[in-house]
């Protein structure tokens, strides 16, 4: 009981994955539950698997918390497009409903520290982490440690513009992001995006999954995948750009794509001034523990 070192909670739109891990940060114990449609239910449900985890322990365990969407350092209150809290000040009603602090990260800044302590980023003094699932996201550590600013939007690259020349060459629609902009990114490389894609190379609204496997007999499906390659490639070159980070770790659905990996590299490497090298693309190692082995870490070290 006593080697039992935090719990991490992954919470998500629509699970929350709840692991207790132990002093050398292998898991413990873990519980998985569907993410309550209901801010009340949502801080129940949270109670309840913080008072599992405690009585799993025997003790008040460290929690640490990573949630998709931001908080808003000047009022505390969340925004977010897959919980039901957008307005709310979740992590204050978080910390009553559970009678003690935790720590609150991104849940794609929480993976970017997993990865960076624990994970692919390990031999790298600079991590850069993008998340491509049905959003896009990411963090940056140095030295394993997050890098923070007072904003706290630092790693929201699927807000960046798409880019315009990709647009109009390939005849792309420019649609309403999430975020209240319109063209960001996201709305292309997503896993909704990869679908707008689709729909323009092949005439058909192919979900991913389906788009993906119809790309060795559909010329259509392989130019939608080649797209998205290159507009991947166009967001992760203006990263480099920006940052210049050791390694690129990949997370979220659309990176357990076959031959993800070499193809953006190729992408990225078209996409790079002639003759420079990029860094190294690399899938994140610790699966659906990520985020929450990122987050039960941040709690033991008082990261915010």
């Amino acid at each position: 009981m006593n080697n039992m070192q935090a719990l991490g909670l992954d919470i998500g739109g629509t699970k929350i994955e709840a692991q207790i891990f132990h002093a050398g940060w292998g898991i413990h114990a873990t519980r998985r539950i569907e993410t309550p449609r209901d801010y009340t239910a949502l801080l129940v449900a949270i109670a309840d698997l913080v008072a599992w985890a405690d009585s799993t322990a025997g003790r008040a365990l460290p929690v640490g918390i990573g949630a998709a969407g931001l908080i808003n350092p000047a009022d505390g209150t969340a925004l977010t497009a897959n919980l039901a809290a957008t307005g709310r000040p979740l992590p204050a009603d978080i910390m009553t409903a559970v009678g003690r602090p935790v720590t609150y990260l991104n849940d794609c800044r929480a993976l970017t520290l997993s990865e960076a302590v624990f994970g692919a980023g390990r031999p790298h003094r600079s991590v850069m982490a993008l998340i491509l699932g049905t959003g896009v996201g990411g963090g940056i550590a140095i030295d394993g440690h997050l890098l923070n600013g007072p904003t706290q939007t630092g790693g929201e690259f699927g807000h960046i513009a798409a880019s315009a020349q990709l647009v109009i060459r390939h005849n792309l629609p420019v649609v309403a992001c999430g975020c209240g902009r319109v063209g960001c990114i996201e709305t292309l490389i997503s896993g909704p995006g990869l679908t707008r894609i689709g729909n323009v190379t092949t005439g058909r609204a192919l979900g991913p999954p389906a788009l993906i496997a119809a790309r060795s007999k559909d010329a259509g499906a392989q130019a939608a995948w080649d797209i998205w390659c290159a507009l991947t490639a166009d967001l992760i070159r203006t990263l480099i750009l920006t940052v210049d980070p050791g390694c690129i770790i990949l997370g979220g659905g659309l990176s357990n794509v076959a031959d993800v990996v070499p193809d953006l590299q190729a992408a990225v490497a078209k996409a790079q001034f002639a003759g420079f090298a990029v860094p190294p693309i690399v899938l994140a190692s610790g699966g659906d523990t990520s985020g929450a082995r990122g987050a039960a870490y941040a709690a033991t070290k008082g990261v915010t």
